[in-house]
């Protein structure tokens, strides 16, 4: 069955959540406003509760936006390499200096974690189910899959990926944010392994 284009609300929401997604990455819950947002969607501020009931509203459509995305592109990396390879190339992405540097369209998690307690609750689902996406994108992509213990080693590991990619963007020392994403990645897939 073939789908019908988007109508011209539909698109003009879709451009509103597309900004949202970028923007609340790049400056956080509290500096995403809703003036702003439009702007860069390119429409007028007083268009907005035309598409939203609320800021909440967008920002939990935002958040599950960014979320979907990072876990969809870490989904398409993990498929480019052999079962055995593909949990090590994930984690060789989600740990590159790129996505240090790149905060705008990464991981949503890790530029908004400590913010996303005081988020509204519908902000804090939409965020809670993507992670929860990612942990068993990880899981799936384990050598050890479907056997006891999998699961707590995969919470582990998403974990010390975000963590360490939270870190290598805090510091202000290039070596050291290399070096912690480097342990991370030694940490978690062992080249002589």
């Amino acid at each position: 069955m073939r789908r019908s284009a988007p109508s011209r609300k539909e698109a003009t929401h879709e451009r509103i959540v597309e900004a949202a997604a970028r923007a609340i990455r790049r400056s956080g819950y509290g500096g995403t406003g809703v003036a702003d947002i439009m702007k860069e969607a390119g429409l007028t501020h007083g268009g907005f509760y035309a598409h939203f009931p609320s800021r909440e509203a967008m920002l939990a459509e935002a958040a599950d936006r960014a979320g979907a995305e990072a876990v969809a592109a870490s989904a398409r990396i993990a498929a480019t390499a052999s079962p055995q390879q593909a949990l090590r190339v994930l984690l060789q992405a989600y740990l590159s200096k790129e996505h240090v540097q790149n905060a705008e369209m990464g991981c949503p998690v890790v530029a908004l974690g400590s913010e996303m307690p005081r988020q509204a609750p519908e902000v804090r689902r939409a965020s809670t189910r993507r992670i929860k996406e990612m942990i068993d994108l990880v899981a799936r992509q384990s050598p050890d899959w479907g056997q006891p213990g999998a699961h707590e080693r995969a919470l582990t590991t998403v974990a010390t990926m975000v963590g360490a990619l939270l870190l290598a963007r805090a510091v202000d020392d290039p070596e050291l944010s290399d070096a912690l994403r480097k342990a991370a990645l030694e940490h978690l897939a062992p080249t002589g392994a």
